[in-house]
C-alpha cells in the first residue's frame, strides 16, 4: 500500500507494517493505527501516524542504552493488547525519543514505553510504575555509561 510519510514522503510499505492502537498514544487518543518504519539512521525507528501524515514519533528500543530496562507496567494494560507477560518472542518494546536542536541531548521517556504485540500487531502507550524510569533520560549519556561499566 502507499503512504505519504513525514520522514519520506509517498513511499510504498507492506500492510505487515500496520500496528493498531486501540487507545491510541497518550496526547493523541483518537489515532489509532501507525506505521513501524526503520529510520534511516540506525538504531531509530519511525511510528509514523496512517491517519495525520504530519504525526510521526521516533523510537528507539531502549535495551540498546539501558540493557537492564524492564518496564513495570499493569496486567491489565498488556491485556488490551492480547499480551500477558512482556518478553522477546511475543512483544517488542520502543520508547519514544526527543530529538532538540542539539542531538547529543536527545532524551528517551523510559516511564511510558511502547509495547507491540509482534503476533496480532496491537501496540500501547504503557505507564511504567518503576520509579527509577523517567520522561527524560539522556540516551547518548546513558549509552556512554553502559558502554564504561561494560570495559
Amino acid at each position: 500500500m502507499q503512504v505519504l510519510t513525514k520522514p519520506y514522503g509517498k513511499i510504498e510499505v507492506d500492510e505487515r507494517q500496520k500496528i493498531h492502537f486501540p487507545g491510541g498514544l497518550l496526547g493523541f487518543e483518537n489515532l489509532k493505527d501507525y506505521l513501524l518504519l526503520d529510520a534511516a539512521q540506525q538504531p531509530f525507528y519511525w511510528l509514523q501516524s496512517l491517519d495525520v501524515p504530519e504525526i510521526a514519533f521516533v523510537m528507539i528500543n531502549p535495551g540498546i542504552f539501558r540493557q537492564n530496562y524492564q518496564p513495570e507496567v499493569s496486567v491489565s494494560e498488556l491485556e488490551e493488547i492480547d499480551l500477558t507477560v512482556i518478553d522477546t518472542e511475543n512483544s517488542l518494546v520502543f520508547t519514544i525519543v526527543t530529538i532538540p536542536e542539539e542531538h547529543s541531548k536527545m532524551t528517551a521517556n523510559l516511564q511510558g514505553p511502547i509495547i507491540i504485540n509482534r503476533d496480532k500487531k496491537y501496540g500501547r502507550q504503557c505507564i511504567s510504575t518503576n520509579n527509577e524510569y523517567k520522561t527524560q533520560h539522556y540516551v547518548l549519556e546513558e549509552l556512554a555509561a553502559e558502554k564504561d561499566s561494560v570495559c
